[in-house]
C-alpha cells in the first residue's frame, strides 16, 4: 500500500476472479462509494475529498475496470460478482455496518448488496439506479440496449458508446455538450485515458447484466438497512430518474432529490457533498 501527501491511502484486495484496486481518505465511519458505467474511482476523488473530514470514505476500481484487473479472459459480470466484491471490501474494513452511496449502475450494485448482505450497510442511497425493468416502457429499454450491443458488434466501443451515451441523456440535459465546454484537469484526462480502456467490458459485459437486473423487493423491504432512492433535481424526465421514482415507490419510501442532474452532474461540488451527507444521516 501506498500514502501520498493528500493522505489518501491506496491498497488492493484480492477477490475471487480479480484484484480491486481501492482508494482511502479520511476518518470516522465508513462510507463505500460505488461508481456506474466504465468508470472508476477517479469518478469520486473530488466528493472523497469533501467528505473526508466526516466518514472514511473508500472508493474502488470494480473488478476488470483500470486497475483492478481480472485474473482472467473477460466474460459476463452479473451485477451479484460486483456486490460480492462491495461486501468483501466492507468486511475487510471492520465490523460495522457502513454507509454506501452509489451512484447509476453503483446505485444497482448497491441494491444487490443490501438484498444479500444487509449486515454489512447502515444507510444506503441509491442515486438514479438504471431500473429500467421497474418502467412501464421496459419492453423499449430492453429494445434500446440491445441495439447499443448490435452497434459494438459491427463497429466497435466508441460508436456504441455514444448511442449508450445519448440514450442515458434522453429526456434531460445533454452532459456530453456541457463536457465539451470544460477544461478538464490533468487528473480528468487521465481518468478518461483509463475509462477508454473500460468501454469493451463494459459494453459487452456489463450493460446487459446491469439493464436487465430486476432488485429483489422483498429482500429490501425486509433488510434492517435504510435504504434511500435518491433523483436528480434537474434530471427532467431521464430513464434512470424515472426509474429512482419507481424504486421509492415500490418500496414505500419517498424519493429523495440531490442537486444536479445524473450523478450531480451541473450541481455546485460543495452543495452535493453536504445534501448527500444530509440523506445519508437523515436516513
Amino acid at each position: 500500500m501506498t500514502l501520498n501527501a493528500a493522505q489518501m491511502e491506496t491498497k488492493t484486495l484480492k477477490v475471487p476472479g480479480a484484484t480491486l484496486y481501492t482508494e482511502v481518505r479520511g476518518s470516522g465511519p465508513v462510507l463505500l462509494c460505488i461508481t456506474g458505467g466504465p468508470t472508476d474511482a477517479g469518478m469520486f476523488t473530488d466528493l472523497a475529498e469533501r467528505l473526508a473530514d466526516r466518514y472514511t470514505v473508500v472508493t474502488y476500481d470494480q473488478r476488470g475496470h483500470s486497475r483492478s484487473p481480472l485474473d482472467g479472459e473477460p466474460r459476463d459480470i452479473p451485477v451479484a460478482f460486483h456486490a460480492d466484491d462491495a461486501a468483501a471490501i466492507l468486511k475487510s474494513l471492520g465490523n460495522e455496518p457502513a454507509y454506501v452511496y452509489g451512484n447509476s449502475g453503483g446505485g444497482t450494485i448497491g441494491l444487490d448488496l443490501v438484498a444479500r448482505h444487509p449486515d454489512l450497510v447502515r444507510t444506503l442511497v441509491a442515486h438514479e439506479a438504471p431500473l429500467m425493468e421497474l418502467l412501464p416502457d421496459a419492453a423499449h429499454w430492453r429494445s434500446e440496449f440491445e441495439s447499443v450491443l448490435n452497434i459494438y458488434r459491427a463497429e466497435g466501443a466508441f460508436a456504441a458508446m455514444g448511442r449508450f451515451g445519448a440514450l442515458v441523456e434522453e429526456g434531460g440535459p445533454k452532459y456530453s455538450e456541457e463536457m465539451q465546454q470544460s477544461q478538464p484537469s490533468p487528473e480528468d484526462q487521465a481518468m478518461m485515458g483509463r475509462m477508454v480502456g473500460n468501454f469493451d467490458l463494459f459494453i459487452a459485459h456489463e450493460l446487459r447484466q446491469n439493464a436487465g437486473y430486476v432488485p429483489d423487493l422483498d429482500a429490501l423491504g425486509s433488510a434492517s438497512t435504510q435504504i434511500v432512492s435518491a433523483a436528480g433535481e434537474n434530471s427532467g424526465e431521464q430513464s434512470a430518474r424515472r426509474a429512482a421514482i419507481a424504486l421509492a415507490e415500490r418500496l414505500g419510501i419517498p424519493v429523495t432529490y440531490l442537486p444536479g442532474a445524473h450523478g450531480g452532474w451541473g450541481s455546485d461540488p460543495q452543495e452535493f457533498a453536504d445534501r448527500l451527507h444530509e440523506a445519508l444521516r437523515r436516513a
